[in-house]
This record gives C-alpha cells, sequence and structure tokens, in this order.
C-alpha cells in the first residue's frame, strides 16, 4: 500500500484511477492542439461519479473529504494534467461549499441536485486588462436589475472546462457597486464561448473566454449574498496535487526509458551509471519530500478545528510542492536527454504542463510578501518587548 493511502476505501478509489491512466495517457497527444478538450476523459470519471466525490451525502453525493481529493487528483494528472485541472476545479468547488455552506439555501439546495444528475460547475471571475481578482480587482462585468430579473453583460478569461460546464459562478458588478457572484446557465440565451486559449501549457483545459450579451437570469440565481467568502479554502490544495501527479508521470517515464535504454557506446542500460542514478535519487527525494508536504498538509487540514487558520500552510504548500514537480520534471528531462523535446514524446508535455502551476492561486510574489510581513512585524514587535 502507497504509504500516503491510509484506508481500504482511498485504496479502490485510487486504484478505479489508476486504472483509467493508461487511456488517458494514450489520449495526450490530442490535447497539444488548440481547442482541444478532454471529452472522453470527462465523461469517463462522470461514469464513476467523480464529479459526486465530494457532494455531501444527503445531496446524493460520496461525501468525501479533502485527503481523498487530493489522492485522487494525483493519480488523474498522472495520465492526464489537463484533465485533472479541469475535473478538479468542479470538485474542489464542490468541497468548499461542502465544509461552509455560504451559498444561498435555495440556490444550493437546486445546485446540489444538477451536480448529483451530472452538472458540472466552475468560476469566472478573471477579466482582460482588468487585473486579478485575488489582488483586488473589481468586475467589469455587469448585473443590472429589471424587474425580477439580473441582466448580465461582460467577458471573462480563463474559463477552465468551458466546452462541459453546465453552470457557471460569475463575478458581476450590481448597483451600488456591490459586488455579487450569479449562476450563468450555459446554454442560457446570450451565452457564448470564444475559443482564445492558446497557451503552450495546459492546453486540455480549454479555459476559453466567456462573453455574456445581455444574459436574463431570474433575481434568485444569486449563489451566495455580498461580501460572503469561505473561511476555509483547503480545496485549493488540488493545484499542487495536479502537478506532482504530472512530475510523477515524468518521473516514472524517465526511470523506464534509464532501465531500458542501452546505447552502443555504454553496453549496458543508463539506469547503472552513477550519474543517472544519483539524478533517480535525487528525483525520489524531491518527489518524496513534497508528497510528506502535500498529504502532511492535507491531513493536518482535515483534523483542525480552525480550519480558517491553516491559510499559511496551505499557500505555503501549494508554492513549495509546485516548485518541487518542476524540479523533478527537470532532472527527468536530463534522464531522457534531447530526445525529451520531441513533439512526439509526452515528456515535453509534462514539461510545458507543470509550468502552470506557477500561474495558478495563490501567486507565488503575494505569499512571500504576506510571509515576509508577518516576519518583520513578529520580530519588531519582539524588540520593542525587548526594549521595555
Amino acid at each position: 500500500m502507497n504509504q500516503f493511502i491510509k484506508t481500504p476505501e482511498q485504496q479502490a478509489l485510487v486504484d478505479q484511477l489508476r486504472a483509467l491512466q493508461p487511456v488517458f495517457q494514450a489520449r495526450e497527444p490530442e490535447l497539444d492542439a488548440r481547442g482541444s478538450f478532454p471529452f472522453e476523459n470527462i465523461k469517463e470519471l462522470k461514469k464513476m461519479n467523480y464529479h459526486t466525490l465530494t457532494l455531501p451525502k444527503e445531496s446524493g453525493g460520496q461525501g468525501l473529504g479533502l485527503y481523498e481529493y487530493v489522492l485522487a487528483q494525483e493519480a488523474i494528472a498522472e495520465g492526464s494534467g489537463a484533465t485533472a485541472l479541469s475535473i478538479g476545479w468542479h470538485v474542489g468547488i464542490v468541497l468548499e461549499y461542502a465544509e461552509n455552506r455560504h451559498w444561498h439555501a435555495e440556490s444550493a439546495e437546486w445546485l446540489m441536485a444538477e451536480i448529483a444528475n451530472g452538472g458540472l460547475i466552475n468560476t469566472a471571475a478573471t477579466e482582460a486588462n482588468a487585473g486579478s481578482p485575488a489582488r483586488g480587482a473589481l468586475p467589469r462585468t455587469t448585473a443590472v436589475t429589471e424587474g425580477d430579473q439580473y441582466i448580465v453583460n461582460g467577458e471573462k478569461t480563463y474559463t477552465s472546462m468551458a466546452p462541459a460546464l453546465d453552470y457557471i459562478f460569475v463575478t458581476a458588478a450590481a448597483e451600488n457597486d456591490e459586488v455579487i457572484t450569479v449562476i450563468i446557465p450555459r446554454h442560457a440565451e446570450g451565452v457564448s464561448i470564444d475559443e482564445t486559449w492558446d497557451m503552450l501549457a495546459m492546453r486540455g483545459t480549454a479555459s476559453h473566454t466567456l462573453v455574456l450579451d445581455n444574459v436574463r437570469i431570474p433575481k434568485t440565481h444569486i449563489l451566495k449574498p455580498s461580501g460572503t467568502a469561505a473561511a476555509a479554502k483547503g480545496w485549493l490544495l488540488h493545484i499542487p496535487a495536479c502537478y506532482i501527479g504530472i512530475a510523477a508521470a515524468a518521473r516514472a517515464y524517465a526511470v523506464e526509458f534509464a532501465a531500458n535504454y542501452s546505447p552502443a557506446s555504454l553496453g549496458k542500460p543508463i539506469a547503472e551509471t552513477p550519474a543517472i542514478q544519483q539524478t533517480i535519487g535525487e528525483i525520489e527525494l524531491e518527489l518524496t519530500t513534497a508528497r510528506h508536504l502535500l498529504y502532511g498538509t492535507a491531513e493536518r487540514y482535515s483534523l483542525a478545528d480552525d480550519k480558517a487558520g491553516m491559510d499559511e500552510a496551505l499557500n505555503v504548500t501549494k508554492i513549495a510542492v509546485t516548485h518541487a514537480a518542476m524540479g523533478v520534471v527537470d532532472k527527468a528531462m536530463k534522464i531522457v536527454g534531447s530526445r525529451a523535446l520531441s513533439e512526439d514524446n509526452p515528456m515535453h508535455r509534462h514539461y510545458l504542463n507543470v509550468r502552470a502551476g506557477l500561474y495558478n492561486p495563490p501567486m507565488e510574489d503575494m505569499v512571500k510578501s504576506q510571509l515576509a510581513a508577518q516576519a518583520i512585524q513578529s520580530f519588531t514587535q519582539h524588540s520593542k518587548s525587548e526594549v521595555k
């Protein structure tokens, strides 16, 4: 049993997902194309009810928590990083609700029923040239009242899993500059997807631009009260889980390559040389250390009475694990050599995709600034107390 798998139920879940890995990996080259999306992968995950993994049991879901979610996301990412990151937003948003119950009760009731029946959700908050919502940018998207409806206009970028979504949670400015989150049915009149996603990394997430042109929704399509935010955000660990899964795939390919590649000049597999063994050892050390941090944080979060107080640990874990994942992939690339850059070789995809983690929240510069401020404040307070 994997040292991070603690129960037979967790083992069964991971085994089920690992069985899909070869199928997902075989489809990976298709996701290099612009406008691609892993429709079949998402369909197979829905067949095993993965979309209800964190949905509360009373709503027809499996009711599993953060630890199982992180295990599962790593297993999916080892097969397909884009698939893991895409479905991860849906499953994570559901987990956030399950832990915080911060949505309007009426909205939550029908959304949970839709999800139980196969509906997929994601949030669209980022806008072109408006800055990051995480840095305090206000939405340019508007929700104007007309009778018992909102008329919503605007555009949102980075709408991951856009081709498969059923409901999209959109931040918008209402009257008096109040920021609200409205629920937009994907197929409502005036909703369209502009296929703008042209990134080199994670192309398969299809994180296109959502266009809202006079979209009319009932005023009851409010997700949560203005100013309401989830206190606990452990679900964001799906991000480092995704990238450590990509690193694990790169590690597996590199080790297999080293064990089987015997250049004529050497006369034996390169895995038998001290230099390659040293690099593999470094990979194992870095990967294992990152997993201990990731799963240790997930376990601490699951057991914590004050989950809101775990923000620093969650932020540090995301940054450290993502950097470790990039380090593992870089070392794996060196083992495979120049052929790793070939379009026919999966290593080039791991190399590109793992770097997308730098641009998923929380942002590294913000985390470092917060840590620096805390350190300086702590030192200043300590110095003042000594003077007294």
